[in-house]
């Protein structure tokens, strides 16, 4: 028989469509509670589990010295179970029914700025050989789409059509959306297909992105790629791929697209997810009205 950890990870799997790599998290957050349920309070199980129990657990991983934001995400875990365990009805009542996550520091993303992106644009000038325009247009098509990194990553051949100019992104939950190319990317991908077949050896064929050994490239690389590219041209501490997908929200709207559609292109469920961008949109808002406004001169 099915235990329900087991049957919680099916679910997580075939019905939330979470990635591989957020499910081992959240199993192995529920392990380590069991396992701290055991220790200090000698129960098996967490069917009859008080929220007290649980407090206890919040208690023993502030004083070790995790973070709020990790111990909410535990929580988070635990929540999602018991959540799952009340849908089988395995119990009767979900004790974090009323919890409420620890306060946490906002961290503001800090974009970067149309002149740093033009200066590395510009900066890099011509490239040639497949590594080089591999590593353009990744910077290019970061910067272009806002595709998240794992996004980029998975990309798939199949999935890049010159001729409607478009690509097709699995995004979170193997959720599938369209997104248009301009035509400065186009031309990119185009010189990259035609470098792309000097590669000897292919190995990971379905992939848009390879190594120059023929493989699908790792997130590291990806990581390492893009900070080294803006490292010539800002001085921000996180220069990642993720910032690269805000800055491309960010100019969106600072240029004048509307959110619902900034919301479509960046693969948000929701609004409330895009409008985190929009505090820079109101920095820029702000400056461009005490510039404009005669009452201000």
């Amino acid at each position: 028989m099915q235990s329900s950890k087991e049957a919680f990870r099916d679910y997580l799997q075939l019905e939330k469509k979470y990635s591989q790599h957020t499910i081992i998290a959240y199993l192995k957050d529920i392990d380590v509670f069991e396992e701290f349920n055991r220790d200090n309070f000698e129960q098996d199980g967490v069917e009859k589990v008080n929220y007290s129990q649980i407090r206890s657990w919040i208690v023993s991983l502030v004083d070790s010295g995790i973070s709020n934001v990790s111990v909410n995400r535990k929580m988070a875990s635990l929540k999602a179970f018991f959540k799952f365990l009340l849908k089988i009805k395995q119990i009767e009542v979900n004790p974090m029914l009323k919890h409420k996550a620890l306060k946490t520091p906002k961290n503001v993303q800090i974009p970067f700025s149309e002149k740093e992106i033009n200066d590395l644009m510009f900066g890099v000038g011509s490239v040639s050989g497949f590594e080089e325009v591999r590593d353009k247009l990744i910077v290019d098509l970061f910067y272009a789409t806002g595709m998240r990194r794992a996004e980029l990553i998975n990309l798939l051949m199949k999935n890049v059509d010159l001729s409607s100019s478009t690509i097709k992104v699995l995004g979170k939950r193997n959720k599938e959306r369209i997104i248009p190319l301009l035509p400065i990317v186009e031309e990119q991908i185009v010189l990259y297909l035609k470098e792309r077949e000097s590669v000897e050896e292919v190995v990971d064929s379905d992939c848009f992105f390879i190594s120059k050994k023929g493989l699908k490239l790792s997130e590291s690389f990806v990581y390492r790629l893009i900070n080294s590219y803006f490292s010539r041209v800002s001085e921000k501490v996180k220069k990642s791929p993720h910032v690269l997908r805000h800055t491309f929200a960010t100019h969106l709207l600072n240029n004048g697209a509307d959110l619902n559609s900034v919301k479509e292109l960046l693969g948000h469920s929701s609004l409330a997810s895009t409008q985190v961008y929009t505090h820079n949109s109101l920095a820029e808002l702000k400056k461009v009205y005490a510039d404009a406004h005669p009452r201000n001169k």
